[in-house]
Protein backbone atom coordinates (compact mmCIF):
# COMPACT_ATOMS: atom_id res chain seq x y z
CA UNK A 1 0.00 0.00 0.00
CA UNK A 2 1.23 3.30 -0.94
CA UNK A 3 1.65 5.62 2.08
CA UNK A 4 -0.43 8.90 1.59
CA UNK A 5 2.94 11.20 1.99
CA UNK A 6 4.28 9.24 -1.15
CA UNK A 7 0.62 9.73 -2.96
CA UNK A 8 0.69 13.93 -2.06
CA UNK A 9 4.57 14.19 -3.01
CA UNK A 10 4.16 12.59 -6.80
CA UNK A 11 1.35 15.63 -8.68
CA UNK A 12 3.73 17.88 -6.16
CA UNK A 13 6.73 16.88 -7.73
CA UNK A 14 4.95 16.67 -11.48
CA UNK A 15 3.97 19.95 -10.87
CA UNK A 16 7.40 21.27 -9.57
CA UNK A 17 8.82 19.83 -12.94
CA UNK A 18 6.05 20.98 -15.02
CA UNK A 19 6.54 24.46 -14.09
CA UNK A 20 9.21 26.06 -16.19
CA UNK A 21 7.27 25.30 -19.18
CA UNK A 22 5.20 27.90 -18.02
CA UNK A 23 8.13 30.30 -17.03
CA UNK A 24 10.71 29.23 -19.64
CA UNK A 25 9.11 32.08 -22.45
CA UNK A 26 9.61 34.63 -19.55
CA UNK A 27 13.11 33.77 -19.22
CA UNK A 28 15.50 37.21 -18.88
CA UNK A 29 18.18 37.29 -21.44
CA UNK A 30 21.40 38.93 -20.21
CA UNK A 31 24.92 39.44 -22.43
CA UNK A 32 24.85 37.57 -25.72
CA UNK A 33 21.24 35.96 -25.07
CA UNK A 34 22.47 34.27 -21.93
CA UNK A 35 19.83 33.61 -18.99
CA UNK A 36 19.97 36.30 -16.67
CA UNK A 37 20.93 36.46 -13.01
CA UNK A 38 16.82 36.33 -11.81
CA UNK A 39 14.99 34.38 -9.42
CA UNK A 40 13.19 33.23 -12.66
CA UNK A 41 16.17 31.71 -14.62
CA UNK A 42 17.25 30.11 -11.34
CA UNK A 43 14.11 28.02 -10.64
CA UNK A 44 14.57 26.72 -14.29
CA UNK A 45 18.37 25.56 -13.32
CA UNK A 46 17.34 23.53 -10.50
CA UNK A 47 14.35 22.05 -11.88
CA UNK A 48 16.03 20.97 -14.63
CA UNK A 49 18.66 19.33 -12.57
CA UNK A 50 15.46 17.67 -10.60
CA UNK A 51 14.39 16.68 -13.65
CA UNK A 52 17.58 15.30 -15.32
CA UNK A 53 18.63 13.19 -11.84
CA UNK A 54 14.77 12.09 -12.32
CA UNK A 55 15.50 10.77 -15.52
CA UNK A 56 18.33 9.56 -14.18
CA UNK A 57 20.84 11.92 -15.75
CA UNK A 58 23.84 13.27 -14.07
CA UNK A 59 22.69 15.63 -11.98
CA UNK A 60 24.97 17.10 -9.20
CA UNK A 61 23.82 19.26 -5.78
CA UNK A 62 27.21 20.50 -5.93
CA UNK A 63 27.98 23.94 -6.36
CA UNK A 64 29.41 25.37 -9.50
CA UNK A 65 33.39 26.51 -9.96
CA UNK A 66 33.87 29.69 -11.31
CA UNK A 67 34.87 27.41 -14.30
CA UNK A 68 31.96 25.59 -14.58
CA UNK A 69 29.65 28.57 -14.69
CA UNK A 70 32.03 29.75 -17.21
CA UNK A 71 32.00 26.95 -19.36
CA UNK A 72 28.10 26.85 -19.47
CA UNK A 73 27.81 30.37 -20.39
CA UNK A 74 30.22 29.24 -23.02
CA UNK A 75 27.99 26.28 -24.42
CA UNK A 76 24.72 28.49 -24.42
CA UNK A 77 25.44 29.73 -28.25
CA UNK A 78 25.40 26.35 -29.01
CA UNK A 79 22.70 24.53 -27.37
CA UNK A 80 20.57 27.23 -27.93
CA UNK A 81 18.96 27.42 -32.23
CA UNK A 82 20.87 29.42 -34.46
CA UNK A 83 18.15 30.65 -36.00
CA UNK A 84 15.36 33.03 -34.76
CA UNK A 85 12.58 30.51 -34.06
CA UNK A 86 9.27 31.82 -32.60
CA UNK A 87 8.96 32.31 -28.76
CA UNK A 88 7.51 29.24 -27.51
CA UNK A 89 10.33 27.10 -29.83
CA UNK A 90 12.92 29.25 -28.22
CA UNK A 91 11.48 28.73 -24.95
CA UNK A 92 11.44 24.58 -24.99
CA UNK A 93 14.87 25.07 -26.42
CA UNK A 94 15.98 26.63 -23.30
CA UNK A 95 14.17 24.61 -21.30
CA UNK A 96 16.52 21.53 -22.80
CA UNK A 97 19.26 23.72 -22.57
CA UNK A 98 18.52 23.82 -18.86
CA UNK A 99 17.69 19.82 -18.76
CA UNK A 100 14.11 20.15 -17.61
CA UNK A 101 13.41 18.49 -21.19
CA UNK A 102 16.00 15.85 -22.38
CA UNK A 103 18.20 16.69 -25.27
CA UNK A 104 17.29 13.87 -27.27
CA UNK A 105 13.43 15.13 -27.76
CA UNK A 106 14.83 17.98 -30.12
CA UNK A 107 14.79 17.03 -34.06
CA UNK A 108 18.16 17.68 -36.25
CA UNK A 109 16.40 20.38 -38.42
CA UNK A 110 19.51 21.02 -40.98
CA UNK A 111 16.86 23.01 -43.01
CA UNK A 112 15.57 25.14 -40.70
CA UNK A 113 18.58 27.33 -40.18
CA UNK A 114 18.54 27.87 -44.39
CA UNK A 115 14.64 28.75 -44.07
CA UNK A 116 14.55 30.78 -41.41
CA UNK A 117 17.28 33.22 -43.29
CA UNK A 118 15.26 32.52 -46.86
CA UNK A 119 11.88 33.30 -45.18
CA UNK A 120 12.84 37.00 -43.26
CA UNK A 121 12.10 39.83 -45.71
CA UNK A 122 15.28 41.49 -46.58
CA UNK A 123 16.45 44.21 -49.82
CA UNK A 124 19.38 42.28 -51.16
CA UNK A 125 21.13 38.58 -51.28
CA UNK A 126 24.04 39.91 -49.73
CA UNK A 127 22.67 40.42 -46.21
CA UNK A 128 21.70 36.88 -46.14
CA UNK A 129 25.26 35.67 -47.17
CA UNK A 130 27.11 37.98 -44.57
CA UNK A 131 24.30 37.02 -41.98
CA UNK A 132 25.53 33.35 -42.60
CA UNK A 133 29.21 34.29 -42.44
CA UNK A 134 28.87 36.43 -39.05
CA UNK A 135 27.37 33.71 -37.44
CA UNK A 136 29.47 30.74 -38.06
CA UNK A 137 32.91 32.84 -37.48
CA UNK A 138 31.27 33.94 -34.15
CA UNK A 139 30.94 30.02 -33.19
CA UNK A 140 34.32 29.87 -34.64
CA UNK A 141 35.97 31.93 -32.53
CA UNK A 142 33.89 31.12 -29.45
CA UNK A 143 35.50 27.25 -29.41
CA UNK A 144 38.85 27.74 -28.53
CA UNK A 145 38.22 29.55 -25.42
CA UNK A 146 35.85 26.97 -24.21
CA UNK A 147 37.84 24.12 -24.59
CA UNK A 148 40.22 26.10 -23.00
CA UNK A 149 37.65 26.20 -20.28
CA UNK A 150 36.64 22.85 -20.58
CA UNK A 151 40.62 21.79 -20.27
CA UNK A 152 40.63 23.89 -16.64
CA UNK A 153 37.35 22.01 -15.50
CA UNK A 154 38.23 18.80 -16.12
CA UNK A 155 42.03 19.08 -14.69
CA UNK A 156 39.60 20.39 -11.61
CA UNK A 157 37.37 16.98 -11.73
CA UNK A 158 41.20 14.73 -11.90
CA UNK A 159 41.91 16.52 -8.37
CA UNK A 160 38.37 15.89 -7.21
CA UNK A 161 38.62 12.15 -7.76
CA UNK A 162 42.33 11.43 -6.37
CA UNK A 163 40.65 13.11 -3.13
CA UNK A 164 38.07 10.68 -2.67
CA UNK A 165 40.04 7.64 -1.27
CA UNK A 166 41.99 10.20 1.40
CA UNK A 167 39.01 11.83 2.48
CA UNK A 168 37.65 10.27 5.72
CA UNK A 169 34.56 11.90 6.48
CA UNK A 170 32.99 11.21 3.28
CA UNK A 171 30.17 9.26 3.04
CA UNK A 172 28.54 7.74 -0.29
CA UNK A 173 26.58 10.31 -1.06
CA UNK A 174 29.49 13.11 -1.22
CA UNK A 175 31.10 10.54 -3.47
CA UNK A 176 28.23 10.04 -5.70
CA UNK A 177 27.50 13.76 -5.95
CA UNK A 178 31.03 14.44 -6.95
CA UNK A 179 30.75 11.41 -9.49
CA UNK A 180 27.55 13.04 -10.97
CA UNK A 181 29.51 16.45 -11.72
CA UNK A 182 31.86 15.28 -13.17
CA UNK A 183 29.60 13.21 -15.58
CA UNK A 184 27.58 15.89 -15.55
CA UNK A 185 30.92 18.16 -17.06
CA UNK A 186 31.98 15.46 -19.19
CA UNK A 187 28.01 15.27 -21.15
CA UNK A 188 27.68 18.97 -21.00
CA UNK A 189 30.96 19.40 -23.13
CA UNK A 190 29.86 16.13 -25.10
CA UNK A 191 26.50 17.84 -26.23
CA UNK A 192 28.38 21.44 -27.27
CA UNK A 193 30.53 18.66 -29.56
CA UNK A 194 27.70 17.36 -31.38
CA UNK A 195 25.71 20.68 -31.42
CA UNK A 196 28.75 22.39 -33.12
CA UNK A 197 28.98 19.60 -35.91
CA UNK A 198 25.27 20.06 -36.34
CA UNK A 199 25.76 24.11 -36.96
CA UNK A 200 28.74 23.10 -39.80
CA UNK A 201 25.71 20.77 -41.17
CA UNK A 202 23.07 23.75 -41.32
CA UNK A 203 25.38 26.59 -42.12
CA UNK A 204 26.61 23.83 -45.22
CA UNK A 205 23.26 23.27 -46.48
CA UNK A 206 21.80 27.06 -46.39
CA UNK A 207 24.85 28.06 -48.25
CA UNK A 208 24.55 25.17 -50.63
CA UNK A 209 20.96 26.57 -51.44
CA UNK A 210 22.25 29.81 -51.73
CA UNK A 211 24.24 29.30 -54.48
CA UNK A 212 21.02 28.05 -56.71
CA UNK A 213 18.66 30.41 -55.24
CA UNK A 214 20.74 33.60 -55.64
CA UNK A 215 24.56 33.03 -56.52
CA UNK A 216 26.45 36.26 -55.55
CA UNK A 217 29.93 36.89 -55.03
CA UNK A 218 29.75 36.73 -50.91
CA UNK A 219 29.30 32.93 -51.67
CA UNK A 220 33.46 32.94 -51.09
CA UNK A 221 33.07 35.10 -48.13
CA UNK A 222 30.51 32.81 -46.83
CA UNK A 223 32.11 29.82 -47.96
CA UNK A 224 35.66 30.73 -45.79
CA UNK A 225 33.61 31.81 -43.00
CA UNK A 226 32.11 28.01 -42.96
CA UNK A 227 35.30 26.33 -43.90
CA UNK A 228 36.55 28.42 -40.42
CA UNK A 229 34.67 26.73 -38.36
CA UNK A 230 35.12 23.50 -39.42
CA UNK A 231 38.73 24.28 -38.89
CA UNK A 232 37.96 24.96 -35.74
CA UNK A 233 35.48 22.58 -34.90
CA UNK A 234 38.25 19.60 -34.58
CA UNK A 235 39.83 21.41 -31.35
CA UNK A 236 36.88 19.59 -29.43
CA UNK A 237 38.14 16.14 -30.38
CA UNK A 238 40.44 15.50 -28.25
CA UNK A 239 38.21 16.29 -24.81
CA UNK A 240 36.23 13.30 -25.16
CA UNK A 241 36.15 9.50 -26.69
CA UNK A 242 34.34 9.15 -29.82
CA UNK A 243 31.41 7.79 -28.22
CA UNK A 244 30.80 10.51 -25.31
CA UNK A 245 27.50 11.21 -27.39
CA UNK A 246 26.21 8.15 -27.15
CA UNK A 247 27.07 7.32 -23.39
CA UNK A 248 25.39 10.22 -22.20
CA UNK A 249 22.49 9.29 -24.13
CA UNK A 250 22.41 12.00 -26.73
CA UNK A 251 22.55 10.00 -29.96
CA UNK A 252 21.17 6.32 -30.30
CA UNK A 253 24.39 4.28 -29.38
CA UNK A 254 25.76 2.24 -32.53
CA UNK A 255 23.79 -0.74 -33.57
CA UNK A 256 26.38 -3.74 -33.28
CA UNK A 257 26.06 -5.96 -36.60
CA UNK A 258 25.29 -9.49 -35.31
CA UNK A 259 28.74 -11.36 -35.95
CA UNK A 260 28.51 -13.53 -39.21
CA UNK A 261 28.35 -16.86 -39.35
CA UNK A 262 32.05 -18.21 -40.80
CA UNK A 263 31.99 -21.55 -42.70
CA UNK A 264 34.63 -24.42 -42.07
CA UNK A 265 36.90 -24.24 -44.93
CA UNK A 266 37.14 -28.29 -44.46
CA UNK A 267 33.59 -29.55 -43.79
CA UNK A 268 33.77 -32.99 -41.66
CA UNK A 269 32.66 -35.95 -44.16
CA UNK A 270 29.41 -37.24 -43.80
CA UNK A 271 29.85 -41.00 -43.15
CA UNK A 272 26.68 -42.57 -44.72
CA UNK A 273 25.12 -45.46 -42.87
CA UNK A 274 25.00 -48.78 -44.56
CA UNK A 275 21.56 -49.67 -46.06
CA UNK A 276 20.39 -53.29 -45.18
CA UNK A 277 17.90 -54.42 -47.22
CA UNK A 278 15.05 -56.57 -45.60
CA UNK A 279 14.29 -59.40 -47.63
Amino acid sequence: MTPAGSRSFVPFRAGLLLAPLLLGACAQEGDFGRPAPSAWNRLIESTGTLAARERGAPASVFPLTDDEVALRDRAWRFLMPADNRAAFEDALANLTRARVLPPRWRHDDIPAYHADLISEAFRSPVSRYRRLSDDAIADGRLIPPFVAVAGRVFEADAVRLRALPFSESLDGWDVRQAAMRVAENRCLVAWTHLEASLRIARYRYALEHFLVEMPAREAASAEQAVAFLEGRRPLLDPLLPPDAAARCGLVEPPVLAAPAVVKPVVAKPVVAKPVVAKY
